[in-house]
C-alpha cells in the first residue's frame, strides 16, 4: 500500500501540535530487529514535555528514552511552511551527532501522516510517522519502514503517551 502526503491548504496547519504540549510518560514498544523478519520486541518507559513555539508555527519536545541498551535523551523540533502547509519534522538524538532530512506531512482527519527518505544498512527506505488516537490525555505514535517505496510496511516503533496531571 502506497502512502502519499495530503495536500495541505496553505495556511491550514497551525497549531496542529498544540494537543502535544505539557508533560507525557511514555510506554515506547520497539521491534528488535528492523526489515529482517524479526517478531521480538522491547517494551520500556520514557518521559516527554512538550510546547509550541513561534504562536504554534513550530513545536519542541524534549524526551527521555529508557531504552534496556541504555537511557539516552532525545529531542524534536517541529516546523510548519507557511507556503506549503506541511510540517517539517526533525529528530535529534544525543547517541548521535548527525541531523538527517525532515520527516514532511500534515494532519487530516485527526491522524498525522509524515514521510520521508532515509537508508538502513546502506539500502534505501522510506520511513513513516503516523500520529493517531488523539485524546486531551493520550495519544499514539507510530513508526514505519518501507523497503520498497512505501507498497509495504513494518511498522517497528509504537509510543503511547499519558499526560502527567
Amino acid at each position: 500500500m502506497t502512502v502519499t502526503i495530503p495536500k495541505a491548504p496553505v495556511g491550514a496547519g497551525q497549531g496542529d501540535f498544540a494537543f502535544l504540549n505539557g508533560r507525557w510518560n511514555v510506554r515506547h514498544r520497539k521491534l528488535n530487529g528492523r526489515l529482517v523478519g524479526s517478531c521480538d520486541w522491547q517494551d520500556f518507559t520514557g518521559t516527554c514535555e512538550a510546547r509550541e513555539v513561534m504562536a504554534g508555527l513550530g513545536n519542541c519536545d524534549d524526551n527521555v528514552l529508557h531504552d534496556p541498551s541504555g537511557t539516552y535523551r532525545a529531542a524534536t523540533f517541529r516546523r510548519i511552511s507557511p507556503k506549503t502547509g506541511l510540517w517539517n519534522i526533525w529528530w535529534f538524538d544525543e547517541r548521535h551527532g548527525e541531523v538527517g532530512e525532515p520527516m514532511q506531512g500534515c494532519f487530516q482527519d485527526g491522524v498525522g501522516t509524515f514521510l520521508a527518505d532515509d537508508t538502513l544498512a546502506g539500502k534505501p527506505i522510506k520511513v513513516r510517522f503516523i500520529w493517531s488516537h488523539i485524546t486531551a490525555s493520550s495519544a499514539r505514535w507510530e513508526q514505519a519502514f518501507s523497503p520498497d517505496g512505501g507498497e509495504t510496511w513494518e511498522v517497528n516503533w509504537y509510543m503511547w503517551f499519558e499526560r502527567v496531571a
